[in-house]
């Protein structure tokens, strides 16, 4: 593609003004995107999870999911027919979609609901503490 065209689709974000266990969103390609700064106690509600990855829907590690721990970065749109979930809600405490009954957890991993899928992972890099760069 075209430099133009390639770095329409790079945003690069200011996360300093998240703070712990915050969801903030932002756009990136006309999509929501999830950015969520979790707290010591929602990485280690999904670290305790991973061994039962194999029995999900969508197998994923905590760890295969956030490059950094603390930062979970995913696309807000449930897999199942592309409502927005809602932030802090559900059974599992991340993510739940009130048009069908979706839940995700922490680790923007369905687990309970229609949804076939879990949150999309988009291409991120850290570029320094304090930005994160989408696309």
């Amino acid at each position: 593609p075209a430099k133009d065209v390639f770095a329409a689709g790079v945003v690069e974000v200011d996360i300093r003004p998240v703070r712990e266990g915050q969801n903030f969103t932002v756009k990136w390609r006309n999509k929501p995107v999830f950015i969520r700064k979790r707290t010591p106690e929602m990485i280690a509600a999904s670290r305790k999870d991973d061994p039962i990855v194999a029995s999900m829907r969508e197998p994923a590690t905590d760890a295969e999911r956030c490059k950094r721990p603390e930062w979970l970065i995913c696309v807000g749109i449930c897999t199942h027919l592309g409502c927005i979930p809602q932030p802090d809600a559900g059974n599992f405490g991340g993510y739940f979609c009130p048009c069908h009954g979706s839940h995700y957890d922490y680790a923007g991993r369905i687990r309970q609901g229609p949804a076939p899928k879990n949150l999309e992972l988009l291409p991120t890099q850290f570029l320094d503490d304090n930005t994160v760069k989408l696309g």
